[in-house]
């Protein structure tokens, strides 16, 4: 287990109330990203799974959470892929096997870059 980090020159009750309407806001901009996704018609694809699972480590009691959270949606694969299955990052990684994201949204944003008004 690595060594706990040092504490912070504040209090929890200075941190709370410097920080705290802060990162409320975040979490009420998350709660209403969540259910933006419950109301949207179609399927989810790996990054909520991720998402989802990510949300998980903020609740239990173990120190580096902002660590875990990372890892949680990093590639950690050795091997390079052949070809990139898009143009960008997809902030999550993939389940083994699966090229990435399949949406309207790459389509659509393949056909937007082309010079056409």
């Amino acid at each position: 287990m690595p060594n706990p980090a040092p504490p912070i020159p504040i209090t929890k009750q200075q941190a709370l109330d410097l920080y705290f309407l802060e990162h409320r806001a975040k979490l009420l901009d998350l709660a209403a990203f969540l259910d933006r996704i419950d109301r949207a018609d179609g399927t989810a694809d790996f990054r909520l799974d991720a998402f989802r699972d990510a949300t998980k480590i903020l609740l239990d009691t173990e120190p580096g959470r902002a660590r875990r959270v990372q890892e949680a949606f990093s590639d950690h694969s050795e091997t390079p892929i052949p070809v990139a299955p898009g143009k960008g990052a997809t902030g999550a990684q993939p389940p083994s096997g699966s090229g990435g994201p399949s949406s309207d949204a790459e389509a659509s944003d393949s056909n937007t870059n082309r010079g056409t008004p």
